[in-house]
C-alpha cells in the first residue's frame, strides 16, 4: 500500500516592521505568497550572477578590459530578429521619467509624452513607504482613480489620453530588507515587479498596455535571460498570455555595451528596445576602471554624448537594435525651467534642443526628458526629424566599432570647479536620498542617484590614482576634498532647506567612500542600511 507524501504548506513573504494606511491592499496574503514564490525560485540563480558581477570586476581591476565574448559569436552573427512591437509602443518619440510620487505621476501621465516610465530606481529613494505609496500610486493609475490635491488646495487629476505606463523596477542588486522569505531579504526587483504585475497585470493586458517594464543595470546575457524566466513565470502563475508581458533594457553598464545582440536575443520574445542610459554609462565607465589610471575622465560636464567612447556607444546601440527590429532610445534630458533668468532658461533650451537634435539625426527612435516642460521641446524636434513613428529603416549601415573605439579614453580637463561641483552634488543628492527624495533640482539639473554616482566615483578616482594636479597645477588631494565637504556641509546645514538635517549623516558617509581603499560598487547600497 503507497503511503501518501506529506504535504509542505511553504510559508509567503514576511513583511518586517510596520506598514502605512493602505498598505495591507498592496501586502495582501496572496501577494505574499506570488512574491515568496518568485524568491525561492529565482534568488539563487540571482546571487550567483550578483557573484559573476564581481568576479568580472576584478579581472578588470587586475588590467583586463572589457571585449565582445567570443562564446558567441553565433548569436551576433546570425539572422534573427525580436517579436513585433505591440501597436501602443510604437510611437515613442518623448518619454518622461520621474519617481512613483502621486503628483509626479500624474503630471507625467498629463505631459504630452508618449510615455512615461514609473521609477522605483534611480529616481527614488526606496524607503518602505515610498515604495508601497508608489505601488498603490500605480495601482490607482491603472484603475483611472489616481487624484492628488496639494497643501495649497490644488487638485490634480489624469486627463485623456493619458502616456503609456512603463515601470522600472529596482536592479538586481539591490534588496528589500522589510520583505523576507525563510528569513533572507528579497531582491528588490522582484519586490517592485512581483507586486506591479499581481495588482495589475491582468487590467494592463486586457487593454493591450502589457504590463510595460524597463530593466536596469544589466551586465550580461545571463542577467536579462533571467529577467525573461521571471516573467515566463509570472505569465503562468497569473494566468496571462506567455510574452505578454514586454521590455525596455537601459544599456547603463560597460560590460553590457558588448553585449547588446545577446541581451536582445535572450528577451526576443518580449524586448521592444534598448536605451541609452547615459549617465549610469558613464558611472559604469568610471567603475568598470576604477584602477586604470589611464582611463580618468575629466569634469561631468565635459563628459558629452559627443566625446569618442560614448558616440560609439550610442551609434552602436542604434544599429544593433535596427538591426533586429527592436528601438533604439535616447537618453535623458536633465535640465529644469529656470524662473527669473531668461538668458540662462533660453541656454539650458538650446543645449536640450541640440542633444535632441543629435539623436534623431543619428537614428534614434525617441528620447527622455526629466521635466514635463522639456517635453514640448523634444516632441518639436523629433515630430520635425522624424515624421514617421520610428526609424527602424535607419539601418546605419556605415557604423563600425570596434572594442577600443567603446572603451577610448576621453580627453579633458580636472578643475577646481568641477571638483567642488561634484562635492556639493554628492552631498546636497545623498542628503536628500537619506530623507527619502531620490530626485533632486540641483543648480537647474535634475540629480538622481546616476549623476550622484558619476560625481562620487570621480572624486575617489582623482584622489586614489594621483598624485593629479588641477588646471592650475595645484595639488588634488584628500585635505582639499575634506576642505570642499565640510564647506558644502556647512552651507547645506545654514540654508535649513527640506533635507538640511541630514547633511552631517551624508557627509560623513562620503567621507567614508571617498577615503575607503576601494570604489565601492554603489552609493545606494551604502546608503541603504541608514535609509528609514
Amino acid at each position: 500500500m503507497a503511503v501518501p507524501k506529506e504535504r509542505v504548506t511553504l510559508s509567503p513573504a514576511q513583511v518586517e516592521g510596520s506598514v502605512g494606511p493602505g498598505h495591507s491592499a498592496i501586502l495582501t496574503p496572496e501577494a505574499l505568497a506570488f512574491l515568496a514564490q518568485l524568491h525561492r525560485q529565482f534568488d539563487g540563480c540571482r546571487r550567483v550572477l550578483l557573484a559573476a558581477r564581481h568576479a568580472r570586476q576584478a579581472r578588470f581591476d587586475a588590467g583586463e578590459l572589457p571585449d565582445f565574448r567570443p562564446d558567441t559569436v553565433a548569436i551576433r552573427e546570425g539572422h534573427w530578429t525580436v517579436a513585433p512591437i505591440p501597436a501602443a509602443l510604437r510611437d515613442r518619440r518623448v518619454e518622461i521619467t520621474g519617481p512613483v510620487e502621486r503628483k509626479m505621476i500624474i503630471n507625467a501621465l498629463n505631459s504630452g509624452a508618449k510615455v512615461f516610465m514609473a521609477d522605483f530606481e534611480d529616481s527614488s529613494a526606496p524607503s518602505f513607504i515610498n515604495q508601497i505609496d508608489g505601488q498603490i500610486n500605480l495601482r490607482d493609475a491603472v484603475d483611472g482613480s489616481i487624484e492628488y490635491t496639494s497643501p495649497e488646495g490644488k487638485h490634480y487629476r489624469v486627463n485623456d489620453n493619458p502616456a503609456v505606463l512603463i515601470v522600472r523596477p529596482r536592479g538586481w542588486h539591490l534588496p528589500e530588507r522589510h520583505i523576507t522569505v525563510d528569513g533572507e531579504p528579497m531582491s528588490g526587483a522582484l519586490v517592485d515587479f512581483g507586486l506591479f504585475a499581481f495588482h495589475n497585470a491582468h487590467k494592463l493586458n486586457a487593454r493591450d498596455r502589457g504590463p510595460y517594464f524597463y530593466l536596469p543595470k544589466l551586465q550580461a546575457m545571463e542577467e536579462a535571460a533571467l529577467w525573461d524566466e521571471v516573467m515566463a513565470a509570472a505569465e503562468a502563475a497569473l494566468d496571462l498570455p506567455p510574452e505578454s508581458m514586454k521590455v525596455t533594457v537601459l544599456i547603463e553598464t560597460l560590460p553590457a555595451v558588448f553585449q547588446m545582440h545577446e541581451i536582445l536575443h535572450a528577451l526576443r520574445g518580449r524586448i521592444v528596445g534598448l536605451n541609452c542610459g547615459r549617465w549610469d554609462y558613464i558611472f559604469s565607465y568610471l567603475k568598470t576602471f576604477r584602477a586604470h589610471r589611464d582611463r580618468l575622465l575629466p569634469d561631468r560636464g565635459q563628459v558629452q554624448m559627443t566625446v569618442p567612447f560614448l558616440k560609439a556607444y550610442s551609434e552602436l546601440l542604434i544599429q544593433t537594435c535596427h538591426r533586429r527590429g527592436a528601438f533604439a532610445m535616447g537618453g535623458m534630458a536633465a535640465q529644469i525651467p529656470i524662473k527669473g533668468n531668461d538668458a540662462a532658461n533660453d541656454a539650458a533650451l538650446a543645449k536640450v534642443r541640440a542633444d535632441k537634435l543629435r539623436e534623431v539625426q543619428t537614428g534614434h527612435d525617441g528620447t527622455w526628458v526629466a521635466h514635463p516642460a522639456l517635453v514640448p521641446v523634444a516632441r518639436e524636434i523629433f515630430d520635425k526629424y522624424m515624421p514617421s513613428s520610428n526609424q527602424l529603416n535607419v539601418v546605419r549601415a556605415d557604423v563600425d566599432v570596434p572594442r577600443d573605439q567603446l572603451i577610448a579614453p576621453c580627453s579633458g580637463t580636472i578643475t577646481r570647479e568641477g571638483f567642488d561641483n561634484n562635492v556639493e552634488v554628492a552631498l546636497r543628492y545623498t542628503a536628500s536620498w537619506l530623507d527619502g527624495q531620490g530626485c533632486v533640482p540641483i543648480h537647474h539639473l535634475m540629480e538622481d542617484a546616476a549623476t550622484a554616482e558619476i560625481a562620487r566615483a570621480q572624486l575617489w578616482q582623482w584622489l586614489h590614482l594621483g598624485p593629479l594636479e588641477f588646471t592650475d597645477h595645484a595639488p588634488i588631494d584628500f585635505a582639499l576634498f575634506d576642505h570642499s565637504l565640510t564647506k558644502h556641509t556647512h552651507r547645506l546645514i545654514e540654508e535649513k532647506g527640506p533635507y538640511a538635517h541630514r547633511a552631517e549623516q551624508a557627509a560623513a558617509l562620503l567621507r567614508q567612500l571617498t577615503h575607503a581603499d576601494e570604489l565601492g560598487d554603489f552609493l545606494t547600497l551604502a546608503a541603504y542600511e541608514q535609509l528609514a
